[in-house]
Parts: C-alpha cells; sequence; structure tokens
C-alpha cells in the first residue's frame, strides 16, 4: 500500500542528491546534459548540439543526430551521418553472419553429441 491510501503523500526527493541511477530513471532518453561520461584519454565526450546528450565518441554522436535529428541536418552533416551508416551497416551485416555461424556450429555440435550418447 502506498503512503498516499493512508492520507500521507510520499516523502519528497531531493533531485540533486539522488544517485545517478535514479536521476535516469526519470530521463529514459538520457537527454541530461549534466550527465559526465568517463572518456579514455582525457579529452572531452562529444555532444549533440541539438539536445546535448553526451557520447563517447564522435562518430557515436554524428549517428545519433542522423537518427534522432534529420530534419535539422546540413547537406554535409547528411552525408556524413550516411557515410557512418553504411559502414555501420556492413559491421552489423558481419556480426550476424557470424552469430548465424555459431548457431549453427553449437546445433550440429550438440546434434553430434546426442548422436554418440545415445
Amino acid at each position: 500500500m502506498s503512503g498516499e491510501s493512508h492520507g500521507r503523500s510520499p516523502p519528497a526527493v531531493d533531485e540533486a542528491a539522488a544517485p545517478p541511477a535514479a536521476r535516469a530513471a526519470d530521463d529514459p532518453e538520457g537527454t541530461d546534459p549534466e550527465i559526465e561520461i568517463d572518456v579514455d584519454g582525457g579529452e572531452p565526450p562529444a555532444r549533440c548540439p541539438y539536445c546535448g546528450r553526451p557520447f563517447r565518441r564522435q562518430r557515436y554522436e554524428t549517428l545519433h543526430r542522423g537518427l534522432d535529428h534529420p530534419a535539422r541536418l546540413a547537406d554535409r552533416e547528411r552525408a556524413a551521418f550516411e557515410r557512418l551508416a553504411h559502414e555501420e551497416y556492413g559491421d552489423v551485416r558481419r556480426f550476424r553472419l557470424y552469430a548465424l555461424g555459431l548457431v549453427i556450429l553449437v546445433y550440429f555440435g550438440m546434434l553430434f553429441v546426442y548422436a554418440f550418447v545415445t
């Protein structure tokens, strides 16, 4: 039962004192500009100029802008996004092929083990 069912209101929560996980639950899109990201090498993280979301790499920020803010992109930004999206497609396709090969290998491996055990 909640505190409201007994005529009491729930305690007030100080958002600044709340742990980062609690603040992240309030902001499911991760657009809180105060979120700090630990970047290797000490270089500052890339931030989206439209929503302020931080990213570990410039590549991720470019992909984010193309997916979440396509109407705001200039021609040069759109070309950079399309180039990166094409590269990502190749990487994802390669991963899918490796995963399919692994599933087939495990399937036939289990089939041979079953054939020898029974």
